[in-house]
């Protein structure tokens, strides 16, 4: 697949898992919700229910930025199979009030049209895509 192609399916996906690696170097993986623009991934501690805000992903991206997003598509149907690989380098935007990452979060997602989320945000450059479709 073509990396606009690769692009184009990642923003299809309604969740991404994000892998991280934990300052003992034990991986570490949780679903994210995300909004895509160009090749920069955006994610955001929202007001969703939590233990805290000092969230472990966090931690280890500010420890280790390299990471990897997953997206992927699953139905019975086999032929229709896809999933779509970003690796790249993460940050922690501490204060993201205006920041692009989320306004463009707000436009994918209505729910943060009312409320539109405050907590440090996850930014991604993804330095490599990769991906596979089934061809069946």
């Amino acid at each position: 697949m073509q990396t606009a192609e690769l692009r184009a399916r990642f923003a299809s996906a309604p969740v991404a898992r994000l892998a991280t690696v934990r300052p003992d170097g034990a991986p570490h993986v949780v679903p994210i919700v995300f909004a895509l623009d160009g090749d920069t991934v955006y994610s955001a501690v929202d007001a969703k229910p939590k233990r805290s805000r000092q969230l472990q992903r966090l931690a280890n991206l500010r420890a280790e930025p390299r990471c990897a997003l997953l997206a992927d598509h699953y139905e019975d149907d086999w032929d229709r199979l896809w999933w779509v690989r970003a690796d790249g380098r993460g940050e922690v935007v501490e204060q993201p009030a205006g920041h692009p990452g989320i306004r463009a979060l707000v436009e994918r997602f209505p729910r943060y049209r009312d409320e539109p989320p405050s907590g440090p945000l996850l930014v991604v450059t993804v330095e490599r895509w990769s991906g596979w479709a089934s061809t069946s």
